[in-house]
């Protein structure tokens, strides 16, 4: 096979969400067709998409039938099965690859790898009963971060343990459901950003701005660009993304969370490989947006100009958020975009709007 997807190709996508649904508005920009593997049917990505698999992202007669449909496959999520990937990958590319999920598929895993490479973090130890716990804080002054090593996500399978609590932890490890944890060192930091960035398959990789993140009860509520940060920061940021592309081969666009600590460390926090919620404001704000940087990335195509045309600010709506959008449609200068979810829910992502202001 080329390198290089004619227009007309079929790519697969794994997952059916908003993520799924914006490749495949991106993919249909540039003239690809696509086909979505989600066991929930009528999903937002099959409203844009040209066609669904309706089975479990496991399903091997599934993961046949999209490897004969699809030229290429992505993913829209990191907790695809491995197994699953590995299986696409015997038969059609799979980009990212699939060694990107394994690696973050566990925080131990992933933060090793990290460190590996020459990419800092928080300091953490792998803990497995209340003993363990109890070691890793006391080596960690007394505080951390508690957080299961898989499956987490907006916040959930987190708990956070300050000083004077660390007596409080028995029956810890059973609270948080007896799987394997991390205990990761709680840092004070100044703040949170993050870098999309993308590789392609020739080796190409560019950066857009990092974008600084403000979460709510571990949901991301808004993501501002230009960060605040000096040229040092933003610099190391996105060398450590490129240095993180380069260790794990990795073709497609990733999302790397950086803390920002008070003494000015740059320290990784996790990578998500595909797309990022924080970097939607990129399709307001750039003529590239990720979404086509994905794209161009996986069909072989040359990356896009990640530079930006505008300062902005993205935020999602989430839940009863949804009642603000009439409102939003009548502000100048703002994006919106809603995913075509038919249940409004609490803590529900169903849209998100950018503001944009003068490039300064």
């Amino acid at each position: 096979m080329s390198r290089l997807l004619a227009p007309g190709a079929t790519i697969g996508i794994i997952g059916g969400g908003q993520l799924g649904r914006m490749l495949a508005m991106a993919a249909a920009r540039l003239g690809y067709h696509t086909v979505v593997l989600e066991p929930q049917a009528n999903c937002p990505a099959v409203q844009l998409a040209n066609r669904q698999i309706v089975a479990a992202y496991d399903d091997p007669a599934a993961l046949d039938e999209l490897a004969r449909s699809a030229s290429i496959v992505t993913y829209e999520f990191e907790n695809v099965p491995v197994e699953a990937a590995s299986r696409l990958a015997s038969a059609v590319p799979v980009f990212p690859p699939p060694r990107a999920l394994e690696v973050s598929q566990d925080r131990v895993t992933e933060k090793s790898f990290l460190n590996a490479n020459g990419i800092s973090t928080a300091a953490f130890r792998a803990v497995d009963n209340d003993g363990d716990i109890a070691a890793a804080l006391d080596a960690f002054g007394g505080s951390g971060v508690l957080k299961t090593r898989r499956l987490g996500y907006d916040g959930k399978g987190q708990r956070v343990i300050r000083p004077g609590q660390a007596g409080d932890i028995e029956g810890a490890y059973a609270a948080m459901g007896n799987v394997p944890l991390i205990l990761e060192e709680l840092v004070s930091f100044e703040c949170e950003i993050s870098v999309i960035a993308a590789r392609g398959r020739d080796g190409t990789v560019a950066a857009f701005d990092p974008a600084r993140n403000v979460h709510r009860e571990g949901i991301l509520r808004s993501s501002t660009v230009p960060a605040g940060m000096s040229a040092k920061v933003v610099d190391e940021a996105k060398l450590a993304s490129f240095r993180l592309l380069e260790a794990l081969d990795y073709v497609g666009v990733i999302g790397v969370e950086f803390f920002v600590a008070a003494d000015g460390r740059v320290l990784a926090n996790e990578f998500a490989p595909r797309v990022h919620n924080s970097g939607h404001w990129t399709e307001a704000a750039c003529i590239v947006s990720q979404f086509e940087q994905h794209i161009r990335a996986i069909a072989g195509l040359p990356l896009g100009g990640a530079g930006r045309h505008s300062n902005c600010v993205m935020e999602n709506l989430i839940g009863n958020d949804m009642n603000r959008v009439p409102a939003l449609l009548g502000e100048p200068n703002l994006m919106l975009h809603l995913y075509g979810k038919a249940e409004t829910r609490a803590g529900r992502k169903m849209g998100h709007f950018t503001r944009m202001f003068p490039k300064t």
